[in-house]
């Protein structure tokens, strides 16, 4: 009775300890977590935390699920998880500025009303009409909203990226400036509008120019600029040409301040060479280059070559002998498979076209982060600049050689950087300083975060959108998606560096990659057996009917008597077909073998090994217990 009693202490005082454990988990380690999974899906990077910990004023987020979609939609279901995971860790990073509200909007409720009235996209689940929600919805104390109309599956693992931008932009919300320094009409041509007298395209803003002042407050910056307005976050320089010393200078100290920059530099413009010059002949040299910066940061950038590629080469005309034809034109080409998909911005993207391209490389022993965005294919070469200004497609097509690849046509650069400059450049002429101008800074203070693009025909309307005149008013159609591409890296460099910093995570759909391996090995192992298998019995048994039958026409059936010899021969022709069906049933079974050994392999793991390890351990340790108490006694 005594050691019953004892027992039975012994399990009451096991089950206060591990209530006490789990009320002072709850208590005190309720944040605390484990993230063992690959990419690291459940744990915030830096760059948010730092975005989360400099909030000042209060950001409240409410998301809008229809549970209805989970239950329907699995795997929608684990992503909301994912979702309601990921915006707890923001509240518990943020010091109290993050609120949550969770709503479930059902169908005709108020709650789906005001999911409505915030933007969010509703989706129609079945033929009833009613409509499900997975969308966000945030404010800050001046009514600023942002939103995430609906959270679509192929965008998970940039779910970080969505949600930190979006809270960054409640905390910040005044429209970023972006100054643009281009000798290309960006916005109109007034001289080209004369010359249609306002018929067709020409002359109007670039549809990019466009797109760029949706969602940014623009400011033109000219060429021959010596200081850059301390309001511009980011800094467009596009196909800007033959700039002085002083303009090269104001750009490097701006990028030496911690200025964002998006160069674009071209060995042949195709829109510059199309823009009439003053004197209403087309421009000789349409070349756009910043040797002396990239010189000093550790970018190369040959402007005498120019990318050809046979993938996605652009199909044009071309006349020669008197006749039309058809060629590919491997200086002009779309980019699908060279995009990277790992970066925000390019993300989304399905094609870019450009158009007499360069290409850029890190330079050796730079101390630069080089991410490609945008690359030419393994069929891509280099063509003489020469051959492409007056270009003669079929002439460049017979001569072009691939040469291997990819040329990498875009990319980010982060990295500290030297200034290009020992100090301010000499005035020429009748220079003078303009009011403000600020004194030499010789390297950044940290990382400088900037994107150089070697082709600045992106921008043109003709490589993207098709414009047509509908009653007066201009309409553009894209068919690529070269100004979303501009557009999207204008504005992640107009947000913080530690949201430039953010790339693509993991997603909480978990292929079984080893199974998925297993069932292409079996059946590339066993397809080529089954095929023998079926053609084995499809002869067969057209050697059954022909025995059968006796014959092959019709009269012969009928008057047919079958020889026992021939009826010996249908015996062992259905022996035949018996056992080759049953080899096909058996290389089918094969075929899903190891897979189910697998399956049961894990269930034995699970069910059995797990419960057996932790039983011997608890075994174990009641021995080694045991033991201290005997060698105590003693």
């Amino acid at each position: 009775m005594r050691r019953l009693a004892f027992s039975i202490i012994g399990v009451i005082a096991a089950a206060a300890i591990a209530i006490g454990i789990n009320m002072f988990a709850d208590a005190r380690l309720a944040n605390a977590q484990l993230d063992l999974t690959q990419g690291h899906i459940y744990t915030l990077s830096s760059g948010t935390k730092q975005i989360l910990a400099g909030l000042k004023e209060p950001v409240t987020l409410r998301l809008f699920y229809s549970r209805q979609l989970g239950s329907t939609v699995p795997a929608y279901g684990s992503y909301a998880d994912h979702v309601r995971e990921m915006l707890r860790d923001y509240a518990a990073a943020s010091n109290g500025k993050v609120h949550l509200e969770f709503y479930d909007p059902e169908p005709f409720s108020d709650t789906e009303d005001r999911a409505m009235a915030y933007g969010l996209q509703g989706v129609p689940l079945d033929q009833g009409g009613s409509q499900i929600y997975f969308g966000l919805a945030g404010s800050n104390l001046e009514d600023d909203e942002r939103t995430i109309p609906f959270f679509q599956a192929e965008r998970e693992r940039f779910l970080e990226y969505d949600l930190t931008k979006l809270v960054y932009e409640l905390s910040n919300p005044k429209r970023p400036v972006v100054g643009v320094m281009s000798s290309l009409p960006l916005d109109g041509d007034p001289r080209t509008m004369m010359m249609t007298q306002g018929r067709g395209p020409g002359g109007q803003p670039y549809a990019s120019s466009v797109l760029l002042r949706q969602t940014n407050t623009v400011k033109t910056v000219p060429t021959n600029a010596q200081v850059i307005d301390p309001d511009i976050g980011v800094l467009l320089v596009a196909e800007a040409q033959n700039l002085s010393p002083a303009t090269l200078y104001a750009i490097d100290q701006f990028v030496m301040r911690g200025g964002k920059l998006m160069a674009m530099v071209d060995p042949w413009s195709e829109a510059m060479a199309a823009t009439p010059s003053p004197d209403g002949m087309p421009p000789r040299d349409t070349h756009s280059d910043l040797k002396r910066l990239f010189d000093a940061w550790g970018i190369e950038f040959d402007p005498n070559q120019v990318v050809g590629d046979l993938t996605g080469a652009w199909r044009v005309r071309t006349t020669g002998n008197d006749t039309e034809a058809a060629v590919n034109y491997v200086a002009w080409f779309n980019i699908r498979d060279g995009i990277n998909h790992d970066d925000p911005a390019t993300a989304d993207l399905q094609q870019v076209t450009v158009a007499s391209s360069g290409f850029l490389s890190k330079a050796p022993n730079a101390a630069i982060d080089f991410l490609p965005l945008l690359s030419s294919s393994d069929r891509s070469g280099s063509i003489p600049l020469d051959e492409v200004k007056t270009p003669d497609p079929a002439k460049v097509l017979a001569g072009f050689k691939p040469q291997g690849g990819p040329r990498v046509i875009a990319a980010r650069v982060r990295g500290v950087l030297k200034s290009a400059f020992s100090g301010p450049p000499p005035r020429q002429g009748n220079e003078t300083r303009p009011a403000g101008f600020p004194p030499f800074r010789a390297r950044t203070d940290g990382p400088a975060n900037m994107v150089v693009v070697a082709d600045s025909d992106i921008l043109a309307d003709r490589f993207w959108v098709r414009v047509s005149d509908f009653f007066g008013q201009q309409s553009a159609t894209p068919f690529s998606d070269d100004g979303p591409f501009v557009a999207n890296l204008i504005g992640t460099l107009a947000g913080s560096d530690a949201l430039i910093g953010l790339r693509s995570r993991g997603d909480t759909n978990r292929p079984f990659t080893l199974v998925a391996e297993m069932q292409s090995d079996a059946e590339a192992r066993f397809r080529q057996t089954q095929q023998a298998l079926q053609q084995h019995l499809d002869d067969v048994e057209k050697q059954l009917r022909t025995l059968r039958s006796g014959g092959s026409g019709e009269q012969e059936k009928q008057d047919a008597v079958i020889t026992p010899d021939q009826q010996a021969a249908i015996g062992a022709a259905r022996q035949d077909v018996l056992q080759t069906r049953q080899k096909l049933r058996a290389v089918q079974l094969e075929l899903n073998r190891d897979i189910s050994q697998l399956e049961n392999e894990m269930r034995i793991f699970t069910i059995v090994l797990v419960p057996a390890l932790m039983t011997v351990l608890a075994i174990g340790m009641g021995i080694l217990q045991r033991r201290r108490r005997a060698r105590a006694r003693r």
